[in-house]
């Protein structure tokens, strides 16, 4: 029953989503949006079942841009899912060789050290201005999307339907690893990576392998929100938006793969609110929210929404 309620919930969402698309049509880059950074957020929330937190993932983000960028220019008849599989690649490829560094190292030291290596990638995107068009960014044509040539509007459409069915499909695989006994594991190192080494299990192949999934699902938000706007620049792996990626993951949660599509609506919201109401301090309220989900939903919506039904329950079973 609850797996049903959860579906028909999804399904409400989806059609709500679709719904305020049809009607606002200036809301679909919006939604895109949070769509990709809630995708980027999973694979951070995959990082933190581990117990580890990176604060320069943005970086994945701006390669898998940059890498559907260079797709679309090189081959101007390319489809837009060409580009999108260019750009994940790169990223994946990217942490797999960044993952044989930083899986060393746990705590502060790895979240420092993806700072660092990051503001590598943003300061070479930054000076290469021959491959990287500089703070000006990477401008190219709108690509073909699904082998048709669709104008703006068709476009941001299809995009749209495209980045919610591919956050469906991640938070899907996501919510299986965490089952998995390569999820389980991820949590142990967590809790007692010592035990896990004594049992002949190894740590660090298991945070290696969470690092490259996580790699991708930001890379697919990256390049995903490269293709819908036509330019990435190197802000788009600026430790800023790393920063983002994290407040996302604690606003949601870690607990469920949902918690970070959760989370990135709610940021979305804050920041729409906050340019139309509050121009000038929108920074305090993402703060104060913050601040408020740390003490009163430590664990996220998430686990806030999952206390309450625990508490519910056993309101129920005293009665």
């Amino acid at each position: 029953m609850r797996h049903s309620a959860f579906i028909l919930g999804l399904g409400c969402a989806c059609a709500a989503i679709l719904a305020m698309a049809w009607i606002w049509p200036w809301t679909r880059m919006p939604v895109i949006t949070f769509l990709s950074y809630g995708m980027a957020a999973l694979g951070l929330s995959v990082l933190m079942r581990a117990g580890q937190v990176s604060f320069g993932h943005a970086m994945y983000a701006l390669i898998s841009g940059y890498g559907a960028a260079y797709t679309v220019r090189a081959f101007p008849g390319a489809d837009a899912l060409a580009a999108l599989a260019a750009g994940v690649l790169s990223a994946v490829i990217a942490g797999a060789v960044v993952a044989a560094f930083v899986s060393r190292y746990r705590g502060i030291f790895f979240g420092m050290l993806n700072l660092g290596i990051s503001m590598v990638f943003y300061s070479l995107a930054g000076k290469l201005y021959t491959w990287t068009g500089g703070t000006d960014g990477l401008r190219f044509d709108r690509p073909r999307l699904f082998g048709m040539a669709l104008d703006r509007s068709g476009f941001e459409w299809g995009m749209m339907l495209l980045a919610l069915v591919l956050a469906m499909l991640c938070g899907w695989a996501v919510q299986r690893y965490f089952r998995s006994s390569a999820g389980q594991i991820a949590v142990a190192i967590r809790s007692n990576e010592t035990r896990l080494e004594y049992i002949g299990l190894s740590a660090r192949a298991a945070l290696m392998e969470a690092y490259v999934l996580s790699s991708a699902l930001v890379g697919i938000g990256g390049a995903l929100l490269a293709l819908a706007q036509g330019l990435m620049t190197p802000e788009g792996g600026y430790w800023l938006r790393s920063g983002e990626y994290v407040f996302i993951a604690i606003l949601g949660g870690a607990d469920h793969a949902i918690g970070a599509f959760l989370g990135a609506a709610a940021f979305e919201l804050i920041l729409l609110v906050g340019a139309a109401y509050f121009t000038n301090i929108w920074q305090i309220v993402l703060g104060v929210t913050l601040l408020i989900v740390i003490f009163f939903a430590p664990s996220g919506l998430v686990g806030r929404f999952r206390q309450s039904r625990l508490d519910k329950g056993m309101e129920g079973g005293k009665s």
